[in-house]
């Protein structure tokens, strides 16, 4: 897996240099856009075996033909790959390209070069390995709030020496205003982003992107990684779903236009494929399926507000919700049309003795309940709209039904179906997640068998449930949760940070890396915590 590390070393990532990463300091977006030349380092995605896709953003009066050269060592003696490509004003001077001709399991270096001479940053890519493949190891990121906090997470990985390839599963950023999540008050210093309301239109989402990848440390884990990534609503807008969004009303436009200019902002500054749902080969270790779970076929997600509306008995109102729309077969998360593919993925992955399915995708799949003693967590001090909606979720518990019908657990008959796929395919399910920003591990299971396991993310900087809970301590929630909810395995509910996964052929070993703070800009871990599942098991090891 590392072969190449000897020569990789810490001096050498040093000598790939920041040239640029500071000078566009935050909150830069708008001095950003206005700026000339390359202006947002490089970055590359999409790994295969023999091609990879380079990304960079190039600002001129007009359209810029750029040269990308590919190189096996960073003074670029030998170019060994590379090809031409336009940063047009039409794709917001953007540009991506792949590069094919590569070799399989290979670290390569890259740069963009500009009609007049100027060089990129040199970035650092690596292809997807070939045939028998010893080992492999990804790192997983979520929910990154700028205004939040430092994104220590992704400083943290770019020093690191045994990562291959960066999976973001969604919410890179995120569309609101300033002042509104975070407050004002919980805004840090210095994380400004632009523009100031919310972003709706295609200029907003362009700059929203323009700010978050003005931040030095997002653009140097872009520099040293391949990424593959998907969106989650965030990107869009909070709650999305394929006919609109929790966070989206009649004053701010057609859905559908909105949609648009959200996707193709992240086409533009993403160095991403343009199909929506996609895999990647890991030599024989892993499959790894990157499906779409937000705008493609998810239909509009419950309200517990909704089923308990008009009064009477909210426990029996739910009960009977519980029995009968919430089992719904025709509820979709991802449409027939992908369900077929990611279905058939498996087969086909097993089938050709793939060790591991992996699924990365972007809300959590086991099931969160609420704990009874939760209704104690939240204080005496609580508006009725609070009041409210803790009242609903402990009668929604009552009920046997989950905590949060934005996941997996409001579309039942829909996770049934690909958990049953994977049973059927005797493949060993690894799902990756992020959104909730707290570390889950799950054992996940259908119809009383194993039929998985699931490493969800914590968030790189987004508060989670300890931000709701003040005074309540981590083990004390972590233990009521575990009570209430049969397939958790353990979890923290107080830490941001990221996850490694090191795939071998028998085993995968998750790491959850919590970090000491996110208020300063330092990427120090406070604590980290690992757990083990065997080839075949489907389960995690006991703890």
């Amino acid at each position: 897996m590392h072969e190449l590390w000897g020569q990789i070393d810490r001096r050498l990532l040093i000598k790939l240099g920041t040239a640029g990463l500071g000078a566009l300091a935050l909150p830069g977006a708008a001095h950003a856009m206005m700026a000339q030349g390359f202006t947002h380092g490089v970055a590359s995605g999409e790994p295969g075996a023999n091609s990879v896709l380079l990304w960079t953003r190039y600002a001129a009066a007009s359209d810029a033909r750029l040269t990308a050269e590919v190189a096996e060592t960073p003074d670029f003696t030998k170019i060994v790959a590379g090809g031409a490509v336009t940063a047009s004003g039409e794709r917001d001077h953007t540009a991506k390209l792949t590069v094919d001709g590569l070799l399989p399991g290979r670290w390569y270096f890259y740069r963009f070069v500009a009609p007049d001479g100027s060089k990129s940053v040199t970035g650092r890519t690596r292809t997807l390995p070939q045939g028998p493949t010893g080992a492999f190891t990804l790192a997983l990121f979520s929910c990154s709030n700028l205004p939040f906090g430092w994104f220590n997470a992704y400083a943290h990985a770019n020093a690191r020496g045994d990562i291959d390839l960066v999976a973001h599963v969604g919410d890179y950023l995120y569309e609101y205003p300033v002042g509104n999540y975070p407050s004002r008050g919980q805004l840090l210093p210095g994380r400004e982003i632009q523009p100031a309301h919310e972003i709706v239109a295609l200029a907003d989402y362009r700059l929203r992107y323009a700010a978050y990848r003005a931040d030095p440390d997002l653009q140097r884990l872009h520099q040293l990684f391949p990424m593959i990534a998907q969106w989650d609503d965030h990107e869009f807008t909070n709650d999305a779903w394929k006919g609109g969004a929790e966070n989206h009303n009649e004053g701010e436009g057609n859905w559908t236009d909105r949609m648009a200019a959200a996707e193709r902002a992240y086409r533009e500054w993403m160095p991403v494929a343009e199909t929506r749902w996609r895999d990647y080969q890991v030599g024989d270790l892993a499959t790894i399926f990157l499906p779409e779970t937000r705008i493609t076929g998810r239909d509009r997600p419950f309200e517990f507000d909704e089923i308990v509306a008009g009064g009477g008995d909210a426990t029996a109102k739910l009960k009977t919700f519980a029995e009968t729309a919430y089992r719904d077969p025709a509820r979709q998360m991802m449409g027939a049309d992908q369900e077929k593919w990611l279905f058939d993925g498996f087969a086909a992955s097993t089938k050709a003795g793939t060790r591991w399915q992996v699924c990365a995708q972007q809300v959590v799949m086991g099931s969160v309940f609420t704990p009874p003693e939760s209704a104690n967590w939240f204080g005496t001090d609580l508006s009725e709209n609070i009041r409210r909606r803790v009242a609903t979720a402990q009668a929604a518990a009552k009920a046997g039904l989950p905590l949060n019908m934005d996941a997996w657990d409001g579309y039942p008959a829909a996770r049934g179906r690909l958990l049953a796929a994977a049973q059927k395919a005797d493949a060993d399910l690894v799902t990756l997640t992020g959104d909730t920003h707290n570390a889950w591990a799950y054992d996940l299971s259908e119809d009383g068998r194993p039929a998985g396991i699931e490493i969800a993310g914590q968030s790189v900087t987004s508060p989670g449930y300890e931000s709701y809970t003040r005074g309540i301590s981590d083990k004390t929630r972590v233990r009521a949760i575990r009570g209430a909810s049969p397939q958790l395995k353990w979890a923290n509910t107080q830490d941001r940070g990221y996850v490694t996964v090191a795939l071998t052929p028998d085993k995968v070993i998750a790491s959850w890396h919590m970090l000491e703070t996110i208020r300063e800009h330092r990427p120090t871990m406070k604590a980290s915590h690992s757990m083990t599942a065997m080839r075949g098991k489907r389960m995690f090891e006991a703890v």
